[in-house]
């Protein structure tokens, strides 16, 4: 490895970063990670801190597991790459399908279609999803619903059923055929309503509303995450979830799970989708997947759809996408690994017992800090603040604010993730309650400082 004094003085120089301003990133430079053990993460200054923000979302087992280390070193050495498109497979594709067949069959899920990530998983499902109506003969089903607050990856397609400007607005014109639906955001949304089940009802009949509108024949599919996490944890009421999957099914409008943060134990239950009892239609998947070691994602088929599509005999079925990647060996080497180690530590368990330790002490936080307008959690590893800088007019708070806080946070011994005005926090779901200690201290001295 370079010494520090190169890194430092050549970062962010030769690279741009996801999801920030390059100028930003010259004038105040990332920080730098160099190494990881177990749940905390160490910085090119030997600082070692809990990482509260989980990698992103998809490190549920931590930086240690060996299990899967060794399964991709295993692998590389075997095979190492080779290519699912049509005529060619691999043993441990094949392996790896069985166990996502038998995991998912609840929420009625039997076939994979692989990806390099969540983005393509969602780009998959969207794509899929035309193509399903198309062989059925419903060419007039084209569009897409989603809400408003929603997150679904960067490609063209997962930008246009994004419900947040800050991915849509710099990218337009997008898809066209991409209508969007009030999220159950019981903080901030139009009908000014703060009880959750109200709003769940009152959400679902704008997606009425909107279906009668457009026409329900012109609409392939609603996409949505079961608790909507980069717009910033937003967990809907419990009867929202079973509601959408209730009108899909009355239109003939197939339901897409975006699964990507969800699944695999986040929630607390194994899949978002079955935390509120619902079955979708496809449902998106990566991160977790190999907890973040190895690029890759899978998209959950339904039963309907597989047999609409291996029955079709007009060869409107055959499907023209894929990725080069789409079920690498050494992925696939790394899930099935991922998912033996998922399954055996019960990781949905601690991660609804130690969800609900840091969503009790980020309230008692919100007693305390006028700046807290809305704390956010309850439903496994996923919390969050939203921070104001007047909880009457609910104004959000300003950079240079909420940045002291991350900063003080980190040098406190905790990583909490900044996104516009949100706290969010996605840990490892091998947390321990020490751990979840560590971030709320951490915490308490951010606050403390501002």
């Amino acid at each position: 490895m370079k010494d520090s004094n190169f890194l430092k003085e050549k970062n962010a120089r030769s690279l741009w970063h996801p999801m920030a301003h390059p100028a930003d990133s010259l004038q105040n430079p990332p920080t730098i990670i160099t190494g990881a053990t177990g749940v905390k993460i160490k910085d090119v200054d030997g600082h070692e801190v809990v990482d509260a923000v989980g990698g992103l979302w998809n490190v549920n087992l931590g930086f240690s597991n060996q299990k899967i280390k060794d399964a991709i070193s295993a692998q590389l050495d075997t095979l190492p790459y080779y290519s699912t498109f049509r005529g060619t497979t691999n043993d441990k594709v094949i392996e790896l399908s069985e166990i996502l067949r038998d995991f998912f069959a609840p929420d009625g899920l039997t076939r994979a279609f692989y990806t390099s990530g969540g983005s393509d998983s969602v780009e998959t499902a969207l794509r899929l999803a035309r193509q399903y109506h198309k062989v059925k003969g419903d060419t007039g089903r084209t569009k897409f619903l989603s809400l408003k607050k929603g997150y679904h990856g960067t490609h063209m397609g997962g930008a246009s059923v994004n419900g947040n400007a800050n991915f849509r607005t710099q990218y337009e014109p997008l898809l066209p055929g991409c209508y969007h639906i009030p999220a159950p955001y019981t903080y901030r949304n139009p009908f000014n309503e703060t009880d959750p089940e109200r709003l769940a009802q009152l959400c679902l009949q704008a997606m009425e509303d909107e279906i009668a509108f457009q026409g329900a024949n012109t609409i392939a599919a609603m996409i949505m995450e079961p608790i909507l996490g980069a717009g910033g944890v937003i967990p809907p009421h419990e009867s929202f979830m079973p509601g959408v999957r209730e009108i899909c099914s009355k239109h003939g409008i197939l339901l897409i799970a975006d699964e990507v943060i969800t699944a695999f134990g986040r929630t607390g239950g194994w899949s978002g989708s079955r935390y509120w009892g619902v079955q979708p239609d496809f449902m998106c998947t990566a991160k977790a997947i190999t907890n973040g070691y190895f690029p890759f994602g899978a998209v959950m088929i339904a039963d309907h759809v597989v047999e609409t599509f291996e029955k079709d005999t007009t060869g409107a079925a055959a499907i023209g996408h894929g990725y080069t990647y789409s079920g690498h060996p050494v992925g696939a080497a790394a899930a099935v690994a991922c998912m033996e180690e998922t399954v055996r530590l019960k990781v949905n368990e601690n991660a609804a017992a130690r969800g609900a330790e840091l969503f009790a002490g980020l309230q008692e936080l919100g007693a305390v800090h006028d700046i807290i307008g809305d704390v956010r959690g309850g439903h496994g590893l996923m919390c969050a603040l939203e921070l104001v800088s007047d909880r009457a007019t609910k104004a959000p708070i300003d950079k240079k604010t909420i940045g002291t806080l991350q900063e003080v946070a980190y040098q406190n011994g905790a990583m909490v993730r900044i996104s516009g005005p949100n706290v969010i926090m996605s840990p490892p779901l091998v947390l321990t309650p020490d751990d979840v200690q560590t971030i709320l201290s951490a915490l308490k001295a951010g606050f403390a400082a501002v």
